[in-house]
């Protein structure tokens, strides 16, 4: 009789894994579940979504990447799609939610791929080509002229559907200033616009400031409010009497010498004070701290003193006034100094801030964004960081593309004719992408609450004339949306196919999910009773 071999386990007991076509039916459902989710916020009448945190905290957004950086996400397949928005949000800024629901619906169709027995590598393949030529005909059917008009059209187009609708003119114009003013060239660093939100007035009160704005106050009620004809100066150290740098113990014997050690401080104090009135500033923002007495003889010299400003704030102080950051207060000279028209204190919303103003050419602007409520500010708050990342973009690339589902019909549409020239099984995955792009025009009807099946017929008849054919939402017909003034930036498009054809083309070549027993919810949200374990091996 032969001995039984001992079963050997090679995983630890309670490992949940899932295996072969189990492994992408549930990654698979992750995808579609999470795609469905953001879906209804696609386009000018997506719904918004309120979502509470554990703290009671409530974010009321269309926003798709807001929406899923404040959703608990447990499944490892749906983190991956999480991802892509996030990629799309830092390159563009916008697209977050197409790019999503593309990433969703070439996962549901790759399902169907699955079932006639065609290989996740074969499908995966087929994206990859499609996605390729989805980029070339992109590359055909942009717009290379781009003017300021254009600018505007664009920054409208990001904004409409997010509560700024009253206001998008007025805004769309503040943005395409501000993204004109800080581009070096043809390069443009977002970071250098910074937004303050400020409830308490309605959006058309929002303004662009030509400098920067501060949410601090002056440090002494003794120092002017105002002041014009600014000349800033930079700190980036205390303003204070150091600290010894070792442990010393100083022995008085005489109140005489206690007096002489005080005013010793208080004339070292006094001095650097003198260092900043000699190099002739009357402004002075410091990134440390600034000590009673300092404050004394600061708005003893009339000097406005600003103190624990944030160090990005104090970059984009010497970007807008042309102000050197100094750390040793010793070599502060005049042609260290910044200029400004004028600083006030101003209270807005019941705060005091500190305004740069009227800065000859500032390299570093702020948008003060207004907004009834705090919630509504938020919200008006995404959306301009959305618009400005759409038209820094597109002065970045200097293309654009029709809005209203245009792009991703005359994409369809072309890839569809190219997958007729591919042979082999990849040219079902093909047409699976070509179907899949038609997800974008879909949702914006069924958004709309206008016949999905009735809108792509005609969109698809339409392309049979022009490529800038798209959904009018708010008439329900089919309109040129270049004429329409509906733009958006090439990059949105690219990057949304890219990484959503990328993300479904990982997923999909997951055959085995191995989740250790420590992860939260065994195995990120999947039932361990449909998961065994590491099969014994006999």
């Amino acid at each position: 009789m032969a001995q039984q071999q001992q079963p050997i386990f090679i995983l630890p007991e309670g490992t949940n894994r899932l295996l072969g076509k189990d492994a992408q039916r549930n990654n698979i459902l992750a995808g579609k579940v999470l795609a469905e989710t953001v879906r209804t916020t696609l386009g000018p009448k997506g719904m918004d979504k309120m979502l509470v945190d554990g703290l009671g905290d409530i974010v009321v957004t269309n926003d798709g990447v807001t929406i899923l950086k404040e959703m608990d996400i447990d499944h490892p397949a749906a983190k991956m799609l999480v991802e892509v928005a996030k990629t799309q949000e830092d390159e563009v800024g916008d697209g977050t939610t197409t790019a999503v629901i593309i990433a969703g619906e070439l996962l549901k169709k790759s399902e169907s791929l699955l079932d006639m027995d065609i290989h996740p590598t074969i499908i995966a393949m087929g994206y990859r080509q499609a996605a390729e030529k989805a980029q070339q005909i992109l590359e055909d059917i942009s717009i290379k002229e781009i003017d300021t008009d254009m600018l505007n059209k664009v920054a409208m187009t990001a904004m409409t559907g997010k509560g700024t609708e009253k206001a998008r003119e007025p805004l769309a114009k503040l943005i395409v200033t501000a993204v004109e003013q800080v581009a070096d060239g043809e390069e443009v660093d977002t970071d250098h616009i910074k937004i303050e939100k400020k409830d308490g007035a309605v959006v058309e009160d929002s303004e662009l400031v030509q400098g920067v704005i501060i949410d601090k106050e002056r440090v002494h009620p003794g120092m002017p409010a105002e002041l014009e004809n600014a000349k800033i100066a930079l700190l980036n150290s205390a303003l204070e009497v150091k600290e010894t740098e070792v442990d010393a113990e100083i022995r008085i014997t005489d109140p005489n010498q206690m007096q002489a050690f005080i005013e010793q401080e208080e004339n070292m104090v006094k001095n650097m004070v003198k260092d900043i009135s000699d190099a002739g500033a009357n402004v002075l923002f410091c990134q440390k701290g600034i000590d009673d007495l300092a404050q004394h003889y600061l708005s003893k010299e009339g000097i406005m003193a600003v103190r624990r400003v944030k160090k990005s704030d104090i970059e984009k102080l010497s970007r807008a006034t042309g102000a050197t950051v100094v750390t040793n207060l010793d070599d502060l000279s005049a042609d260290d100094l910044g200029e400004a028209g004028k600083v006030t204190e101003q209270k807005v919303s019941g705060e005091d801030m500190i305004f740069v103003e009227e800065c000859a050419e500032p390299k570093a602007v702020t948008l003060l964004v207004r907004g009834s409520t705090k919630h509504v500010v938020d919200e008006i708050g995404r959306a301009v960081e959305d618009a400005i990342g759409v038209v820094a973009a597109t002065v970045e690339d200097g293309e654009v593309v029709a809005g209203g589902g245009a792009p991703e019909i005359a994409m369809s549409k072309l890839l569809k004719d190219y997958a007729e020239s591919i042979s082999g099984r990849e040219q079902l995955a093909v047409t699976a992408f070509a179907e899949s792009l038609e997800i974008v025009p879909k949702t914006l009807a069924e958004n709309a609450g206008l016949d999905s099946i009735d809108s792509l017929v005609d969109l698809r008849a339409s392309h049979e004339t022009s490529p800038y054919m798209g959904l009018d939402v708010f008439t329900g017909d089919v309109t040129d949306m270049k004429e329409a003034g509906v733009i958006e930036p090439k990059r949105v498009k690219k990057q949304a196919i890219q990484s959503a054809s990328e993300a479904a083309e990982m997923i999909l070549r997951i055959d085995d999910v191995i989740a250790s027993s420590a992860s939260p919810q065994d195995a990120a949200g999947m039932d361990p009773s449909q998961m065994g374990g590491m099969p014994p091996m006999m």
